[in-house]
């Protein structure tokens, strides 16, 4: 029926109290779930973010606005706030939601790889080409590319992103062949990249290009009572992948959550 503990007769007084203050926890705690569960219900519309600070709420309106166009798009903020889930809810509230989402990850590959990621190669570009190979544009091609750690790509590679995004084309290496794309660029970078342009590791015509529907992610101590919800959030998560049934922390273990900086962010 429901019954949350029962009593054996004789009993101790303080035992009894104890249980019905556990009772009046759990209670507490049923009821908190319950209202973060709905809050969470209201403020998870984009992919698996979550949140309902106000500036995550602006972030929000501008993934609505800027998805309708077809702009290039720059994402900063710092490591593990979550760059790689607005550019695919940016990607997913597009016209090209049907259609390919490549990532090109600048801080995995190569400098010396690059270009065949990216342009892809024609058999015999260059020794160990033993096959033709699709570059990652060609891949995302209709869709949409995600540049993720922009900062990092080489700066004559910069160059040649910058012409890309321009004309829309491009040679695969060992060939004279133009290949012509439709795609949507998007780029991502956890460091200030106007101090990179600064000293010199940027190319600031670059920056412009990428830089016409600018967000900026704020850092979880920044929106520190989201934290909340991001527990029910990874809680259901875990329980869902586990099949075991959702657990909640007390209030003294949320606050300390709360209190805590959060240098790796969501992460």
């Amino acid at each position: 029926l429901g019954a949350y503990e029962y009593i054996i007769k004789p009993f101790v007084v303080d035992d009894v109290l104890t249980v019905i203050q556990r009772a009046l926890e759990k209670q507490t705690l049923v009821k908190e779930v319950t209202y973060l569960r709905n809050e969470l219900e209201r403020y998870h519309p984009f992919e698996k973010m979550v949140g309902k600070n106000k500036k995550m709420r602006k972030v929000f309106d501008l993934i609505s606005t800027i998805a309708q166009s077809d702009g290039t798009v720059l994402i900063q903020g710092e490591s593990g706030t979550g760059k790689e889930l607005v550019a695919r809810a940016i990607h997913n509230r597009s016209h090209r939601r049907n259609q390919p989402f490549v990532v090109v990850n600048c801080a995995a590959i190569p400098a010396t790889l690059m270009e065949s990621k990216i342009f892809g190669h024609n058999k015999g570009a260059f020794t160990g080409a033993s096959s033709t190979s699709i570059g990652k544009l060609e891949l995302a091609d209709t869709g949409t590319v995600f540049f993720d750690d922009i900062d990092l790509l080489d700066i004559n590679m910069q160059a040649k992103l910058l012409r890309i995004i321009q004309e829309k084309e491009f040679e695969r290496l060992g060939s004279t062949k133009i290949v012509e794309i439709d795609v949507r660029f998007v780029a991502a970078s956890n460091k200030d990249i106007n101090k990179l342009i600064l000293k010199g590791k940027f190319r600031e015509d670059l920056y412009y290009r990428l830089n016409v529907f600018p967000i900026w992610l704020p850092p979880l101590r920044e929106r520190k009572y989201d934290i909340s919800l991001l527990l029910v959030h990874y809680f259901e998560l875990n329980s869902t992948e586990t099949g075991k049934p959702p657990k909640a922390f007390d209030k003294k273990a949320i606050k300390t959550l709360i209190e805590y900086e959060w240098p790796g962010n969501i992460r």
